[in-house]
Formats: C-alpha cells, structure tokens, sequence
C-alpha cells in the first residue's frame, strides 16, 4: 500500500459531510420552518487554498438545505449533493461527474453514514468529535470538532503532506 505521501499526492478532490463537519451538527429551524446553518469562517478560507491549489471539492449530505447550497456556491464548490441517506451512490455520482477515481479523493466525515465513502475514498479524515469508528479508520483526525474549522484542519494537513502549505500561505499572506 502506497505511503501517506504518496496517498496524499494524489488527492485532486476533497469531498465534504455538512452536518457534523461543516457545522457543528445543530439543527435550527426559525419560527417560519427555515432550517438555519452556522458555518465557520476558517472552513472557508481552507476551502478557497485548496481551490487556489487547482484542487476541487464537493459536499454529499443526507439532509437538503438551501443554506448548504448558498454556502457552496459562496465558496465554489463544484459538486453538491443532498438529501442522500445513502452517500456511496451519491459519492459514485460525484466521480463520475469529475472522471476522478475513489483514490483522488479526500473524504471528510463524522458519523455512520459517512463510513461507505471513508472507507472508498483514497484518504479519509474524522473530525475530532466523530463517533469512534469514524476516528478508528481515518488517516488524519481533526485538532478540532466539526463546524469550528475541522474542514480548514483538513485541508492544511492534506497540503503539508504534499508539500504545498507554505507557498500557498504565501500568496495569502505576502
């Protein structure tokens, strides 16, 4: 089996849970029946070095919120799919949208549903507060729960694997 190196070269796609990755996994609903989301701003500025990168990302959630569809378009996300309960179909659809293969791919994830596509994906990472199989099988776990930067956590370790950290920070920082 390649090295973690290796495995991290080959990364093209970061591919994202929402509930309980790029939030804290809350479920508000204002008094009109709106589902709310509060998304960190440090997931952002991850999201947009990875795409400064040349690398692109997408979201497969289980739940649909039009929130989750603004915040992806505010940060380019190419692909979203939501209100999948079954996430590897989904996950086969993002692949075959992107002709990438599973092992182009970085999954995100924090709970059950979410173990399919880790277990597919090339390199899978668990967000601090994710279950214990979750933790168990990934090749990084987040410094951090989810919705309070884990998805930026993700994507600095995946750029210092591949060497890529210091000069993108650069272009950010002068």
């Amino acid at each position: 089996m390649p090295d973690l190196y290796e495995r991290a070269a080959r990364i093209e796609l970061l591919l994202l849970d929402v509930d309980g990755v790029l939030t804290d996994g809350g479920i508000v609903y204002g008094d009109d029946g709106t589902e709310l989301k509060r998304f960190h701003v440090r997931d952002g500025s991850g999201l947009k070095l990875w795409h400064a990168a040349g690398k692109r990302s997408a979201i497969v959630s289980g739940r649909e919120s039009a929130a989750v569809r603004r915040r992806a378009a505010e940060l380019g996300v190419g692909w979203v799919v939501q209100g999948r309960a079954e996430k590897l179909p989904a996950f086969e659809e993002v692949l075959a949208a992107t002709d990438l293969r599973p092992e182009q791919v970085c999954a995100v994830g924090d709970d059950y549903p979410d173990l399919p596509v880790l277990r597919r994906a090339g390199l899978a990472v668990a967000v601090a507060d994710a279950c214990p199989e979750v933790r168990a099988l990934a090749d990084h776990v987040t410094a951090v729960p989810g919705g309070h930067g884990a998805v930026r956590d993700a994507v600095e370790w995946l750029l210092k694997l591949r060497g890529e950290w210091h000069e993108l920070l650069g272009r950010f920082t002068g």
